[in-house]
């Protein structure tokens, strides 16, 4: 049992912070690790990225691309992933499966503007399953209506009107 007048901070807990401008024997004495004088060497200095009045390199620099302002988000899902859901009893193969069922089941997080379904490494299996999702890929319509499935993607215009 350690006694109250006994008590240590941890070895390393408490460091000293250097106090500069104390003298030439700290070794941070006189200029202060600012090097000479200067601009650099005053307080207040806001000079990253001019150049003396010539223009700065990322401004002399081309632009590229574009940023859309109004870009969607989409929740990507693998088949596999699905799958797996299926046969743990998570997810419900009979009944229509859309965003809200995935956010249920734990398969993703949280609908953002969409759900689209891809092929994974593994060969889906479950019979005769309803998606209604935003987009799907060939391979993954194929993958379904080839085991009597069905997936309905809902028209760019209806999605316009939602939103």
């Amino acid at each position: 049992m350690a006694r109250l007048n006994e008590l240590r901070d941890n070895p390393g807990a408490n460091k000293k912070k250097v106090r500069v401008g104390r003298g030439i024997g700290s070794g941070v004495g006189k200029t202060g690790g600012r090097g000479g004088k200067g601009q650099k060497g005053r307080s207040g200095v806001a000079i990253n990225g001019f150049e003396g009045g010539q223009m700065p390199l990322h401004m002399r620099m081309p632009k590229r691309g574009f940023n859309v302002p109004n870009v969607k988000t989409y929740n990507t899902v693998r088949l596999d992933r699905i799958q797996a859901y299926i046969d743990s009893g998570k997810l419900d193969h009979k009944g229509v499966i859309d965003a809200a069922a995935l956010v249920k089941a734990g398969v993703i997080r949280r609908a953002r503007d969409g759900v689209r379904l891809v092929l994974g490494p593994k060969a889906f299996e479950a019979k005769k399953v309803t998606f209604n999702v935003t987009h799907a890929s060939a391979g993954v319509v194929a993958a379904i209506e080839a085991l009597g499935g069905k997936v309905d993607m809902p028209k760019a215009e209806e999605t316009k009107a939602d939103a």
